[in-house]
């Protein structure tokens, strides 16, 4: 089994033209046995089936790669809000270990299973903060935020504003169609915020539509 997950894997990293090596094929791996050991306590996620997992869950989250470009270096720092089970950050972070990934959750069973998987796969780069959003006061602004669990642009990008440098941006990673919710961001916020750009992705093994949507702030608070 472990062998066919790899092999998706690494195909599904090769259409995405992402680099790798073996080690972070080993790390990914890693993390779903991790996740296998941890899911039926823990209800990490709902998706059945571990060759689901690496579609839906490592696939899905790398490819957002590409698309930060110089958001991930060592001169910058995101976060991934609502992150669950550390997706898309984990993912992320084993990928790129010169890159600060912060992991913000307020679910308690979450987080544990967040610091055992820093501790088993020594993933340095990451911090892991258990805490509502509203209420995370962090000592310095994120250049990326990402998340893939918010409900709307709209909650996004008034929830999370207050973690976000002033030349940052927002990375939603969105499953339907979004115009709605662009025209709604955009009304809720009196244009304060813009939508930069709209990347459609293409998940291999996934016939299911999913999208990026970059936003940054455009204006301050009147």
């Amino acid at each position: 089994m472990v062998d066919q997950e790899r092999k998706i894997l690494e195909l599904g990293m090769q259409t995405l033209s992402i680099p790798y090596t073996t080690a972070q094929i080993d790390g990914l791996i890693a993390y779903l046995d991790l996740m296998d050991r941890w899911n039926k306590a823990y209800n990490l996620t709902a998706v059945r089936g571990r060759e689901n997992w690496v579609v839906r869950h490592l696939l899905d989250s790398l490819a957002v790669l590409p698309l930060l470009g110089t958001h991930l270096s060592k001169a910058h720092r995101v976060i991934d809000v609502g992150t669950g089970a550390g997706l898309p950050g984990i993912p992320l972070a084993l990928m790129r270990p010169d890159t600060s990934v912060a992991l913000l959750d307020s679910n308690g069973k979450k987080t544990r299973f967040l610091f055992q998987a820093k501790m088993q796969l020594g993933l340095t780069n990451i911090t892991i903060v258990e805490s509502r959003v509203e209420q995370y006061r962090p000592t310095e602004l994120y250049s990326g935020v990402l998340s893939r669990a918010f409900a709307s642009l709209t909650d996004m990008v008034q929830v999370c504003e207050h973690l976000l440098s002033p030349n940052g941006s927002f990375f939603a990673m969105k499953a339907a169609t979004v115009d709605g919710e662009i025209i709604d961001m955009k009304k809720a916020t009196h244009d304060r915020f813009s939508v930069t750009a709209i990347h459609d992705l293409a998940i291999p093994g996934l016939n299911e539509s999913r999208s990026v949507v970059e936003v940054k702030l455009t204006k301050d608070s009147p």
